[in-house]
């Protein structure tokens, strides 16, 4: 990885940085293409408006989901989601980054859907090295199956900020010097997905999906990207 790489990445920390907090920039709607594309079941996701909006569907044959097409050292991470709406137990919606080797670092936001009446429950993790073990689980304020909520994620060399429409809803810090592990330097990309996981999803697996509810359809839109994009031949 070369120097300037290097440099321009702390930079960027530095910048993001200079607030505990500091609020994600409004993102710049830009179609989905320009920095995603599909990775599986491509016809499981439908376009809107340009590619402006798109939708991924759940079946009992397949889930579907999406990358960006870059890798990123620290940055403001954004997505726009409306969740599955009704009996949504046992699918799990995901927004999360991922470096790309087997001990890899990895940031998520995890929605674990429910039976129809019952809450959504936000499931974020940290992992470093191929360990995670760091879930924390939330219940929002909201409904998040109305219409479309901004969920962001803040990394930079000091710490990880998860948000909910801007509101910081956990800080994971860096706290190498007590022996925690930190992601400090494995470039991630961006992911998007939606799958079945009634193995473990609502209530430890007790509640299966309905696939008489199929298909199962979540919303995505707010493709911008703030990041500082790794070089190719980055680690």
């Amino acid at each position: 990885m070369g120097s300037s790489f290097w440099t321009v990445c702390l930079i960027l920390a530095s910048l993001v940085s200079s607030s505990f907090c500091a609020l994600p920039r409004k993102p710049v709607d830009v179609p989905f293409g320009r920095n995603y594309y599909p990775t599986w079941a491509f016809d499981h996701i439908k376009y809107f408006n340009g590619g402006s909006e798109i939708q991924l569907h759940l079946d009992k044959s397949t889930g579907t989901g999406f990358q960006s097409k870059g890798s990123y050292l620290f940055g403001h991470f954004s997505m726009n989601i409306k969740m599955v709406p009704g009996d949504s137990a046992g699918t799990v919606t995901a927004f999360y980054l991922s470096s790309q080797n087997a001990e890899h670092d990895e940031i998520d936001f995890e929605f674990l859907g429910n039976r129809t009446g019952q809450p959504y429950i936000l499931q974020t993790n940290v992992f470093t090295g191929g360990q995670g073990n760091k879930e924390q689980r939330i219940f929002l304020w909201f409904d998040p199956t109305k219409e479309f909520h901004r969920y962001s994620i803040l990394w930079n060399m000091y710490q990880i900020v998860f948000y909910v429409d801007d509101v910081p809803i956990r800080v994971f810090k860096n706290s190498k010097d007590l022996g925690v592990k930190f992601p400090f330097d494995q470039p991630m990309k961006i992911y998007n997905s939606l799958w079945n996981a009634d193995d473990w999803a609502t209530r430890g697996g007790l509640e299966k999906t309905d696939w008489s509810k199929a298909p199962f359809i979540a919303g995505y839109k707010s493709f911008h990207i703030d990041g500082c994009e790794a070089s190719v031949n980055s680690k």
